[in-house]
């Protein structure tokens, strides 16, 4: 063979066969560089439906609420299909499969964020420089179908604990209402976090859902898994107003709880439950670990409603999801202005009065405006918007509206690569802003960390999720907070950084 090959470019001019030389060397340099990397990251391969951030381990009880019963749905009870996002290592050693084929479905994740402020904070106050800073967390979740596992019909549970690490940026500027890095807080600071475990029955075919256990009530109502591919906490997770009570549970939070869903329809839902609500369920004191279940804390119950519809349009690929809600909030919360005598209590010297109750609503709706042709299933444009609306007497934001696109798979050639643009407005209730100004004026602190008159903030964010490889984003993120901690004394604040997401398995 290689006397055949040196023969043949003695009859070719020198030129020539410096040319084919060079070609079969770079060919070869290829063809080794290929085998390296298959090699080394056999995995690292996109499937025809790959990780996208509207599925990771947080997204899974939202996933399950902006599923409509399928088209040929029957009364038959049964398990809905776990969540199975595409995996770094989707079947190490046969043991997913193995697991999966017996009804246990776990999962293992990581998502890091990194911001830091291009622009300096404002001047006149110790604390506040420029800088930089990551959070993040590490992710389980355990789903058992315990109807393969043991026969019980239509029965699951599922258990979600995290590890969160780090610190947010926009405390170094100021804000203490969104942060920068939406994976920040609650998580415990410790190696094990519970943040649900629960059991659910589905019943007539995923007609009825009843579920009950340690529960995020956020993840079930007002929830979205579109939510996450956006990084600020104004949007990611859920928008921040639903959580503006100290009592509301949001993941990583959870409380004691007891839901019901129904679909009447295969394109309608009606949920309803009953939380016990914990005092301090975000501070270390009471829920370090999420693990204490003595209840000793609870003051109250939330009884939320939602109902949805969740169309699809387009010969299937224009899916929507259009939801409104409220909650009743039965626990002891304080006036944001007067006190008992009706008088501000900024003024007055005394304490707030205290409500027995008080109340949340919200609106939420995303639909897929456009589908490519030929594009894959979750490709195309989709619009988010909503607001949430909370109770004037006792909220910190009255109220928060928000607009999103998504646009995945512009490029035929990057068809699970994402451009995501979000703007979030809030409205601080406005007894919060009179308090502010009463309690300058004689020369005390004010509450909610201001340093200076609260009224409205606006945060935009602008990314492009990039599909790796298998299991991998990688997302370049750009912030811009304007009226950070919704005070126009403090300067808008420029943010560059990155959100990663990595499905181990």
């Amino acid at each position: 063979m290689v006397r055949l090959f040196l023969s043949t470019q003695r009859s070719v001019a020198p030129s020539m066969r410096f040319l084919s030389v060079r070609r079969i060397d770079r060919s070869f340099r290829r063809g080794l560089t290929a085998c390296a990397l298959s090699t080394l990251l056999p995995h690292c391969i996109p499937a025809a439906h790959a990780q996208v951030l509207d599925n990771d381990i947080g997204s899974a009880p939202s996933i399950r609420v902006s599923t409509p019963l399928p088209a040929a749905a029957s009364l038959t009870t049964s398990v809905p299909p776990f969540s199975q996002p595409e995996a770094l290592f989707p079947n190490p050693f046969g043991l997913t499969r193995y697991l999966r084929d017996r009804g246990i479905n776990f999962l293992f994740d990581n998502t890091n964020e990194f911001a830091g402020a291009l622009t300096q904070p404002t001047p006149g106050f110790r604390n506040y420089r420029q800088g930089a800073s990551n959070a993040g967390q590490y992710a389980n979740e355990l789903d058992i179908n315990w109807e393969k596992l043991a026969g019980l019909a239509g029965f699951a549970t599922h258990v979600i604990t995290v590890g969160r690490y780090g610190t947010t940026a926009n405390r170094m500027f100021g804000d203490w209402l969104d942060h920068a890095s939406e994976d920040y807080g609650g998580g415990g600071n410790v190696a094990v976090h519970l943040v649900l475990a629960y059991g659910e029955e589905t019943l007539f075919g995923g007609r009825l859902a009843i579920a009950a256990g340690r529960i995020p009530l956020a993840s079930d109502f007002a929830a979205s898994p579109l939510f996450c591919n956006f990084m600020n906490g104004s949007m990611c997770g859920r928008p921040k107003g639903i959580t503006d009570s100290n009592y509301m549970p949001g993941y990583p939070a959870s409380t004691w709880g007891f839901r019901v869903r129904g679909r009447p329809t295969r394109a309608t839902y009606i949920q309803t439950g009953v939380y016990p609500m914990e005092n301090g369920v975000y501070a270390v004191a009471q829920h370090r670990t999420g693990f204490k279940f003595n209840g000793s804390n609870i003051l109250g119950y939330t009884i939320p409603v939602e109902t949805g519809w969740e169309p699809v349009f387009g010969h299937g690929t224009l899916p929507g999801h259009y939801k409104v809600g409220a909650a009743a909030l039965d626990e002891p919360m304080p006036d944001n202005l007067f006190d008992n005598d009706g008088r501000p209590y900024a003024l007055s010297g005394r304490a707030p009065r205290m409500h027995s109750a008080g109340w949340e609503s919200w609106a939420m709706f995303d639909q897929r405006l456009y589908h490519p042709k030929g594009g894959g299933k979750d490709a195309g444009i989709t619009m988010l918007t909503g607001i949430t609306y909370n109770d004037p007497h006792t909220s910190l934001r009255n109220y928060v509206g928000y607009v999103a696109f998504l646009d995945r798979g512009f490029w035929p050639s990057r068809p699970f690569d994402t451009i995501g643009a979000a703007f979030t407005y809030t409205k601080i209730d406005r007894g919060v802003s009179l308090t502010d100004g009463y309690l300058m004026n004689v020369g005390k602190s004010l509450p909610n960390h201001a340093t200076g008159i609260q009224g409205h903030a606006e945060v935009l964010e602008v990314n492009y999720a990039i599909h790796v490889c298998r299991g991998v984003v990688f997302q370049p993120v750009f912030e811009y907070y304007f009226n950070p901690n919704a005070q126009s004394n403090l300067r808008n604040a420029t943010l560059l950084g990155f959100k990663s997401h990595i499905e181990i398995l």
